[in-house]
This record gives structure tokens, sequence and C-alpha cells, in this order.
């Protein structure tokens, strides 16, 4: 089977964040046909939508895997209902949030998956993480990842110690 080059975007800011994270990066390696290749630093954010919450702590995972699009979104949301990840209501805190970033230069547009990430381009928050470790990363359909960065200068990230 072939492996297709993957990016996984982590978020958590409620309990414990970053042994979420670090739990959840042991998971994503666990998965069937999955490598983890690299995963970024850790990174708190400001929440995004609604703001009346704790800071997020995020990163970015680079895998391989044989899984198709839809086994590896089923796979992560399978993880984060192990983590506890309850779907309250939109931009709510949240145990732990896994999203399929990019899938190879794949394009995909079907329910309930949308891959690149609709708004990563946006998101400092996913950028950052992304570029530490892909400098040269593209979105398909977009352009160069590095290339938004200028747009996300007013949303702070500060990087953790590890």
């Amino acid at each position: 089977m072939t492996q297709s080059l993957c990016f996984i975007g982590l978020g958590s800011n409620l309990g414990g964040s970053r042994e979420q994270l670090q739990r959840a990066l042991a998971d994503l390696a666990q998965l069937p046909g999955t490598q983890l290749l690299a995963h970024s630093s850790l990174y708190r954010s400001a929440p995004v939508g609604y703001l009346d919450q704790p800071d997020f702590v995020n990163a970015v995972a680079k895998i391989a895997t044989t899984l198709t699009p839809q086994a590896l979104l089923a796979a992560l949301l399978h993880i984060e209902q192990q983590h506890g990840r309850e779907r309250t209501f939109q931009n709510a805190p949240r145990t732990l949030d896994m999203d399929v970033l990019l899938y190879g230069e794949r394009q995909i547009h079907e329910h309930g998956l949308t891959v690149p990430h609709p708004e990563m381009h946006l998101r400092a928050f996913v950028l950052l993480p992304l570029l530490e470790i892909a400098p040269d990363c593209l979105i398909p359909g977009r352009g160069a990842a590095r290339d938004f960065m200028p747009g996300c200068a007013d949303q702070v990230l500060v990087k953790m110690d590890e």
C-alpha cells in the first residue's frame, strides 16, 4: 500500500494540555500503517471564536500513513474520544482536537472532511508549528505556507519550554 505524507494539527485547553498532546502524539504513532515522522514544539495560543476559555496548547505532527483520508479522520476522532473530547458547541473548550491539515497533495471536499483544512492558512497556531517541521510546505490550491505568516502577525503565539 502506498504511504501518504500528512500533517495533523493538535490542540488542547483542558485536562493538562501539554500531557494531552504528548499522549495524543504517542497514540498517533500507534495507528495502523502509520509512522510519526516529526512533531513541532508546543505553542501556547489564545482561543479563537469563543474567547471565554483557557489558552490552547498547539502542535503539528508529520506522519506517513497508508490509511485513507476517511480512515485517518475516523482514527483521529477515536483518539479525541479516548481523551474525553466532548462536542458541546462550536469552538468550545476541549481536552483534545485533532485535524487533518494536509493529506499529501490532495484536495478533498467531502461531508465532514475538507483538506487542506479550510482555515489553516489563517491561523498562526497552525502555520508556525507546521513551518517549524516543514519549512517548504505547500498548501495545495493556495501556495507556500510561509507566504501566509504575515497575515497572522497579529496572532500571539508563545513557544513553550519542552
